[in-house]
């Protein structure tokens, strides 16, 4: 059965539900062969999902398991919405926790 979808409600097995991103941070990056990504990482129900595209008009990607390099870069946008009052400081322990299960050697 699909899911009917009213604007920002979602019906699902019978009850409704928000679907919306509590919080979005977008950065632009350079791999290592020297390809150009634009990365968007967006808070969905207390988790983190990154996706990334190479250039403004193509479709967004799902990353499945983002570089410790994106978490990092996603850490300080975090600590910086915090300073504008944009995010609670509790979000910022739940990501340095998330990246400290990830990657016990960052040292996060």
């Amino acid at each position: 059965m699909r899911p009917l979808v009213f604007r920002l409600w979602t019906l699902d097995s019978g009850l409704w539900t928000k679907k919306m991103p509590k919080a979005e941070v977008s950065w632009k990056r350079v791999t290592d062969d020297g390809q150009k990504l634009q990365v968007n990482a967006q808070r969905v129900g207390g988790e983190w999902i990154f996706s990334h595209r190479e250039k403004r008009f193509d479709q967004w990607q799902a990353v499945p398991e983002p570089p410790l390099e994106d978490w990092l870069e996603l850490l300080d946008a975090v600590e910086r919405l915090i300073n504008r009052r944009r995010l609670q400081p509790v979000h910022e322990e739940k990501l340095r926790r998330r990246i400290r299960e990830r990657f016990p050697e960052s040292g996060v």
